[in-house]
């Protein structure tokens, strides 16, 4: 028989091994729970998809939901991500966001963002901005068809398709709407087994009703989850002040808007990036749409520049109370004709003003410019004759010049030349005659030639000219040259000469035609 001590002592080792046992049993269910609840981690495959005209403050918009300042605006197809924290089981996860970019041309760009693998986990936001309310219609509708023609491109099987617009459609009857002052603690945590972009039919409460949805309620059921988003809010009070906008406007401009997104099936939110409004409600309602997050928000629809309607509150009814204050204009009416946009004129473009500078100022500026000018005679030009340029456009005209004592090219070596114009004019004329002696230009047969009177001033010019020209010669050979006092009067003693030597050659020819001798032939 063993000993008592020795008993005890095994005893002790077998529960010593016991309590090991349990420790590791303990850590083994602690790794189990951490393991199966690592599949219930928020997803990382979840992307928002945003649409809009340039201007519309689509990246203004994601910057403040990324609690970013300064936005960076690219082009093409912008790619971002929001930071998602689920505080209570401490996940985290990034949401990634694309922005397309307004112009036209980048539309290709989608198939980069919206797959045929990844359609079940998109987003899409319609991004329209109320500084330019005539055009929210216009650009929500072009955009939905903009992604209407992607997902038909996509070619989804017919199945799928079928099972994403029965999920939209599930998701508006199922809706309810949380009661007042309720808070997100006491809403019932997400399912984590679902989509909750696309959930599936709850097998619990197959015995539920369902109430079918109205006529215009989701008439073009894209299959995709969509939010329309409104911004730059704060025009508003602009919009009033410059343009004349009443409530009745607005309530005008919300009707038509909801009625849209009921068509697609659409949330919407109004918001301000300046004034800060609806921006973290529209954070908290990508949480619970995307990630199933718990959300307690009411619909609200009083103020008109922070309208919230969640997806699946609205109907035709709700809509209809805005027709109580639409007094100038009826619901139906044409949105493009209520709604216009404002004539804008162009600004009249006036001409530069041109300002007079100051007389004395321009008349010294003159002054330098004439002074920076060459000298008469530099370039070798006689102070008394003018350019070559300038005699052949325009007759000369007799030079007030000392004379020489004949024009004859004989005399120029011989005798000193007159100080006097008359001597200078008394040898014009003698050889003038001479020379018209000298060479006849018979007429008539017998009859002495008649010179004319323009072949009588050519001469004149000429012979003049030359005898100008003689007389500088003369003069820049040691004499100075001194201009004649009285121009004019020289020209006038000429012409008058020239009138009587042409009188006085007609008065012979004309005795001699009527003499004997012509009687006798």
């Amino acid at each position: 028989m063993a000993p008592t001590g020795e008993r005890n002592e095994n005893m002790g080792a077998i529960a010593g091994d016991d309590d090991d046992n349990e420790a590791q049993n303990l850590w083994a269910t602690i790794l189990g729970e951490v393991q199966s609840s690592s599949a219930s981690n928020l997803p990382s495959t979840k992307s928002v998809l945003l649409l809009g005209d340039n201007e519309s403050g689509k990246t203004t918009l994601v910057a403040k939901l990324q609690g970013v300042e300064e936005p960076k605006k690219g082009t093409g197809l912008e790619y971002y991500f929001i930071d998602i924290k689920d505080e209570y089981r401490d996940e985290k996860a990034r949401l990634g966001v694309w922005v397309l970019d307004g112009d036209p041309s980048h539309n290709g760009l989608l198939k980069y963002c919206v797959t045929k693998d990844n359609f079940e986990h998109n987003l899409v936001v319609l991004v329209a901005s109320m500084s330019s309310p005539w055009s929210i219609m216009e650009s929500l509708e072009k955009w939905t068809n903009v992604l209407r023609e992607h997902i038909d491109r996509l070619k989804l099987q017919h199945e799928d398709r079928r099972e994403y617009e029965e999920s939209l459609v599930r998701f508006f009857q199922e809706y309810t709407e949380p009661e007042e002052g309720q808070s997100s603690q006491s809403v019932a945590a997400p399912r984590r087994d679902v989509n909750p972009l696309h959930p599936s039919a709850s097998h619990t409460e197959e015995d539920r009703v369902l109430l079918p949805l109205g006529e215009n309620t989701l008439s073009q059921n894209l299959g995709i989850p969509i939010v329309v988003v409104i911004t730059k809010t704060d025009a508003i009070s602009t919009l009033e002040k410059e343009h004349d906008y009443r409530e009745e406007h607005f309530d005008f401009i919300q009707q038509h808007i909801r009625k849209f997104c009921l068509q697609i099936g659409a949330a919407l939110v109004y918001t301000s990036v300046k004034e800060d409004k609806n921006c973290d409600l529209l954070y908290r309602y990508f949480e619970h749409r995307i990630y199933g997050f718990p959300f307690s928000q009411q619909a609200y629809v009083v103020e008109k520049d922070s309208v919230f309607v969640p997806t699946g509150w609205d109907n035709e009814k709700k809509i209809k109370i805005l027709y109580e204050n639409l007094n100038s204009m009826k619901a139906e009416d044409c949105y493009g004709e209520v709604i216009v946009k404002p004539m804008t004129r162009k600004p009249v473009q006036r001409d530069a003003e041109v300002i007079a500078e100051d007389e004395q100022v321009f008349l010294v500026k003159q002054q330098m410019q004439l002074s920076k000018q060459p000298a008469p005679g530099a370039a070798g030009e006689s102070p008394l004759r003018p350019p070559a340029a300038a005699t052949n456009k325009q007759s000369p005209s007799p030079r007030p010049t000392t004379p020489q004592a004949s024009s004859s090219p004989k005399k120029l070596d011989g005798k000193t030349p007159q100080n006097t114009s008359e001597g200078m004019l008394a040898n014009f004329f003698n050889s003038l005659l001479n020379k018209n002696t000298r060479t006849p230009v018979p007429t008539k047969a017998g009859s002495p030639p008649t010179p004319s009177r323009f072949a009588i001033k050519t001469k004149l010019h000429a012979n003049m000219e030359q005898g100008s020209l003689n007389s500088l010669l003369n003069q820049t050979r040691g004499k100075p040259l001194k201009a004649h006092p009285d121009k004019a009067a020289v020209t006038r003693d000429a012409t008058a000469e020239l009138e009587r030597l042409t009188r006085s050659r007609k008065t012979p020819e004309a005795n001699k035609t009527n003499g004997p001798d012509s009687s006798a032939s």
